[in-house]
């Protein structure tokens, strides 16, 4: 049988890349920039939106309330509630967008075994760690500043004295920023414990809530037995209080303790030094997790 001779090679074009090679600071960008966006819905379904914006808006709204409140009563020199109250007070709604996005940042990543995927590009496991956790820091710290902002342009317009409110204002912000990386870190080692998105928000809820409930009950009593010494100790097992003490003790802000009494100065260099601890250690944590999970 004579041999087939119609078969032909074409050239259809193919060549390799020789473009500009961004490299992994690019790509640590792009990732911070998508895990940012993807916190509040931009880049994602419609249905992925609505609660991220909800949660935004309640957040914002209380504190257009407040401006106008204040600019509505004669002989008003403030704002109602000081600036780093205000987290505090709000301190539910952060909770749940912390539970609701910081499992859609890691989660599905697991589940779906994408992670390797980044390891095979220019990115490293510090690469997507550091971008991961910014990220996430950066979506809370804009939901708790914005409404401070709020309150500051108000009462700017509200012609209250502007070096009161400026320093109250950056109060405010070094408050939420400590919050937005103690709680960021914290959500994002219990959602990258489980790829199953379900657990990773009912881990960061109970790690947020259970101690919360768990300190204010022990104060509550230790309080009316009139036992008041361990009441700034016990603030050392609880993130929001955590918080809480630490502003009450530098910042000016006022102690929701029982008896308004919040952490001496000394006892307050003790919560800085826990709040870092946990910071730190939540960053080795994810570090640690991710040295198994980028196999």
């Amino acid at each position: 049988m004579a041999p087939d001779t119609s078969t032909q090679i074409h050239n259809i074009g193919y060549r390799s890349y020789d473009g500009p090679r961004l490299g992994r600071a690019y790509a640590r960008r792009s990732l911070f920039s998508q895990s940012l966006r993807g916190a509040y819905g931009l880049g994602r379904s419609a249905k992925s939106k609505i609660l991220p914006m909800i949660l935004f808006a309640v957040m914002c709204v209380p504190a257009l309330i407040l401006v106008a409140v204040a600019i509505n009563i004669p002989g008003s020199t403030t704002l109602p509630i000081k600036y780093t109250t205000y987290a505090v007070t709000t301190q539910v709604i952060v909770y749940l967008f912390l539970a609701s996005q910081a499992p859609q940042s890691v989660s599905r990543d697991l589940r779906f075994k994408t992670v390797p995927l980044y390891f095979s590009r220019p990115i490293e496991r510090v690469d997507y760690v550091v971008a991961k956790y910014a990220a996430m820091a950066s979506a809370l710290f804009v939901l708790t500043a914005t409404p401070l902002l709020i309150m500051w342009i108000g009462a700017l317009l509200a012609k209250f004295d502007f070096a009161d409110q400026t320093k109250g204002f950056g109060q405010g912000l070094v408050s939420v920023l400590l919050l937005s990386l103690l709680f960021s870190g914290l959500g994002l080692v219990m959602a990258a414990l489980t790829p199953r998105r379900g657990f990773g928000v009912a881990a960061v809820i109970a790690l947020l809530l259970i101690p919360y409930g768990a300190v204010t009950a022990v104060q509550g009593v230790a309080y009316s037995t009139g036992n008041t010494g361990p009441i700034e100790w016990m603030g050392l097992f609880s993130p929001i209080t955590l918080i809480d003490g630490l502003q009450t003790a530098f910042l000016g802000a006022e102690s929701t303790f029982p008896g308004g009494e919040g952490p001496s100065g000394g006892v307050g260099i003790v919560y800085l030094l826990v709040i870092l601890g946990l910071i730190v250690g939540s960053y080795a944590a994810l570090m640690a997790r991710y040295r198994k999970a980028g196999l």
